[in-house]
């Protein structure tokens, strides 16, 4: 079976990059092709051969791939799997809209139908002079992306809330397979660099706004209680502004230094709605609980007073009832073993066997319908 993976960009480093990295274990030969690849910022790539398209040689694309959104299309159309059995697209945008012949099997792990053209326009085109500026290209990548979303033969979701907007705003049925959690390296097992014997929470976030960290800011400027904010992004300078002494923004960490501030922290703080959302899985691997928003992913990994709690509205009230809450209940409520057990649920090597297993599935039935017609 040979395979070929596709991403929409290989310029940064997140979720989808571990996925394609666990992608990469399964089929270590697969080629990796993608519209723009900037190794500066994607380092984790050197050990794929990475195919980009004629985009990469355009002015400035490999650092701002958002000026070129009407080129996607037909640089993800351009490319050609002929020799290939199997090809799989990771996507959040336009490389489910590669073609295939077919006697090739395509199947899209579907990160969420392209956010800003439907859950997310609203967030993206957020005044009218915005909205009236981008509804010719909008209708455009609509029309289009509603093709691109009948070419591969099957979908796959990360989780259900991603697998109803699949169903949604494509109309295309989906099998789940969670993402995979590095539960080897999120552990309970202490390492050196372990931060100071301190009581705190934390945050380990993108400062933007939809993450609502301005929310948490407010409750704990309240409470006084001690708060570790950890990442970077647009919205650090105004966050700083609003917080008191109490809270303390560390930029970005590595995941070693990362490690020691789960496994010291009293919980962690999840305030925002994502597609699926790996901070409260790797906070459980180390074995702390998740105050989160009772929202998207969270709700799939995050067990309601066992490995943690939910507060139902992004406003401020509901937050520091969940918190005040939560130390009434006192440290020794959420045992580690629990939040560690949830965790290994959604571990590398269940991620790595499930994905494998329906691969080759769908492979078999593929080639039995295409040898049959």
């Amino acid at each position: 079976m040979k395979v070929a993976l596709v991403y929409d960009r290989v310029n940064k480093w997140g979720g989808a990059e571990r996925v394609l990295l666990a992608l990469h274990e399964i089929w270590p030969q697969a080629p990796l092709f993608t519209s723009v690849y900037n190794f500066q910022r994607a380092p984790w790539t050197n050990e794929f051969k990475v195919i980009p398209s004629f985009l990469q040689s355009f002015p400035f694309a490999k650092s701002n791939h958002e000026i070129y959104p009407l080129l996607m299309p037909m640089a993800f159309e351009n490319f050609i799997f002929d020799e290939y059995d199997v090809v799989i697209s990771v996507t959040s945008e336009a490389a489910k809209g590669i073609v295939t012949k077919p006697n090739s099997l395509h199947l899209c792990y579907c990160l969420t139908p392209t956010r800003y053209l439907w859950s997310g326009y609203e967030r993206y085109f957020n005044t009218s002079l915005k909205r009236f500026l981008n509804r010719l290209p909008v209708a455009y990548l609509r029309k289009w992306d509603k093709i691109a979303a009948t070419r591969p033969d099957e979908y796959i979701a990360i989780s259900k809330t991603v697998q109803s907007r699949i169903k949604k705003y494509y109309d295309r049925e989906s099998e789940i397979i969670y993402p995979p959690v590095e539960t080897g390296k999120f552990s309970t097992k202490s390492i050196e660099e372990s931060v100071e014997n301190e009581k705190y929470f934390l945050i380990v976030s993108r400062l933007v706004k939809y993450k609502k960290i301005d929310l948490v800011v407010e409750a704990f400027n309240e409470l006084g209680w001690k708060l570790k904010v950890v990442g970077s992004g647009k919205e650090i300078g105004h966050l700083r502004k609003r917080a008191r002494k109490n809270i303390e923004f560390l930029g970005q960490l590595t995941d070693e230094e990362l490690i020691g501030y789960y496994q010291n922290c009293q919980a962690v703080i999840y305030p925002q709605e994502e597609d699926f959302g790996l901070v409260p899985l790797e906070a459980q691997a180390c074995g702390k609980p998740v105050i989160a928003f009772s929202a998207g992913g969270a709700l799939e990994t995050v067990v309601e007073g066992k490995t943690g709690s939910f507060f139902a509205e992004q406003t401020r009230e509901p937050l520091l009832r969940v918190l005040r809450k939560f130390e009434e209940l006192g440290e020794n409520y959420f045992k580690e073993e629990n939040c560690r057990r949830q965790a290994e649920k959604f571990s590398k090597e269940r991620f790595k066997k499930e994905f494998r297993n329906l691969v080759e599935e769908k492979w078999r039935i593929h080639t039995k319908t295409t040898y049959m017609h």
